[in-house]
């Protein structure tokens, strides 16, 4: 999948035209939560969701659509958000947050978008990963633990 626009990943919606609009980012999301449950590694952040993911499907597709200059379909229907802020209720460590990234870096490379986008978009991803690692790390300083 392409993006046909000289508009730069980050400018607009060129990152979410690029994802394939919200259907691109529902195979996206799909891709993803299979791979969890499929990836032995990904276990320690698998065991952070509940067993049935429908809403979490449905919360990480809405994020990711406004994230990437879409419609704004996350504050529609849960409100505003603070990643790092709404990720404190789970202890998340390096482990979980490696896990998360490489499910996401997998079922990025399913997706058939072009190399620069599926770069870009990781390179993206890294950023909320990070803070909730460092959130997590100051709601517990010296108790961080991972699953």
């Amino acid at each position: 999948m392409s993006t046909t626009s000289d508009v730069p990943f980050g400018t607009g919606d060129a990152s979410f035209q690029a994802a394939g609009g919200e259907s691109g980012l529902a195979r996206l999301v799909d891709d993803f939560y299979l791979i969890m449950d499929e990836l032995e590694d990904a276990r320690c952040v698998r065991y952070l969701y509940p067993c049935d993911l429908g809403e979490s499907r449905k919360r990480l597709a809405a994020f990711l659509c406004g994230w990437l200059g879409g419609p704004r379909r996350y504050a529609e229907h849960y409100g505003s958000i603070s990643i790092p802020q709404f990720h404190t209720r789970w202890t998340v460590g390096e482990a979980e947050r490696d896990a998360w990234l490489k499910c996401m870096a997998l079922a990025i490379a399913r997706q058939g978008y072009t190399d620069a986008f599926a770069e870009y978009l990781l390179i993206q991803l890294r950023v909320p990963a990070e803070r909730i690692l460092q959130a997590g790390k100051q709601a517990c300083p010296g108790q961080l633990i991972t699953l």
